[in-house]
């Protein structure tokens, strides 16, 4: 019998977190579970760690890829390999309350409609569990506030519709981003309360080093730009039109910045990212 939830830890040199993450998942109030660890050829003691955890525990698949894939396609990798009905990323260097998982099923449960749960701040006008429609969601995150800007980590999804989608595409950086907009194009999202999870936040990370880079940043505006010219958008026509222009003007803004801090090759690589250079100015 398939567990209700497959629990997905991705790895790649992470020996000194990674027996945490495991404990954090082991330890849930909900049982209902199995913990898919796929190594992504890590050189450290990090396998071994796992396959230590998976000989005590018959909830746990240890893999490990021939190749290393990155990543975001280490994470569909782990997906595929997945049988339960909800799929929730636990990172190998973060974890999860012991109550964690059973809010999220909880509150998940309740909405078969929904494809994702997403970990938001207090409604202050409504309790959660907040369901969302597609309109709803697109016009909450561009005009409200940023709800699809979370990591995988505070998410819980639906399996058959992130493989709907064909999961992550890949994208550096931005993959979680771009994959909440592809399924609440299609699906409600359901915003839950956040606090559920523990982010590590550590100088192994390649977020640790890229987290201000300007172009990390502007990854996010051209994929909120690519998701708000799709014809699936679910914004109306005004509100589409508004919404990209403030997209755009956040994007100039950001290389006049560069500019005026005398950075220009960095507002260069901003710009070559829109296909443009100094010195042609736009097309």
């Amino acid at each position: 019998m398939s567990p209700l939830v497959s629990v997905l830890m991705t790895a790649y040199n992470r020996e000194k977190y990674i027996a945490e993450a495991i404990e954090s998942v082991l330890t849930q109030t909900f049982t209902d579970f199995e913990l898919i660890i796929v190594d992504d050829r890590s050189g450290d003691k990090t396998h071994e760690i796992t396959l230590a955890y998976a000989a005590k525990d018959p909830r746990i698949r240890v893999y490990r890829n021939e190749k290393n894939l990155g990543d975001y396609h280490n994470r569909n990798r782990a997906a595929e390999l997945a049988r339960g009905k909800y799929l929730k990323y636990v990172d190998s260097d973060d974890y999860i309350y012991t109550h964690g998982l059973q809010v999220m099923v909880d509150m998940i449960q309740r909405f078969p409609s929904a494809a994702v749960a997403l970990g938001a701040p207090s409604d202050w006008v409504r309790p959660f569990p907040i369901e969302l429609s597609p309109y709803d969601a697109y016009r909450r995150h561009y005009f409200e506030a940023p709800v699809l800007a979370k990591a995988s980590l505070s998410a819980i999804i639906l399996a058959s519709a992130f493989r709907s989608v064909g999961g992550f595409s890949g994208k550096r950086w931005v993959g979680d981003f771009e994959l909440w907009h592809t399924l609440a194009a299609h699906y409600s999202v359901l915003l839950i309360p956040d606090g559920l999870v523990y982010w590590r936040y550590h100088d192994e990370q390649e977020d640790y080093n890229n987290r201000t880079l300007p172009l990390v940043n502007f990854e996010y505006l051209l994929i909120s730009i690519e998701q708000l010219s799709k014809p699936d958008c679910p914004l109306m026509a005004l509100e589409k039109a508004k919404a990209l222009r403030r997209v755009k003007w956040e994007q100039a803004r950001m290389i006049l910045r560069q500019i005026k801090s005398l950075r220009v090759h960095e507002a260069a690589r901003l710009l070559r990212r829109l296909k443009l250079s100094l010195g042609k100015g736009s097309t």
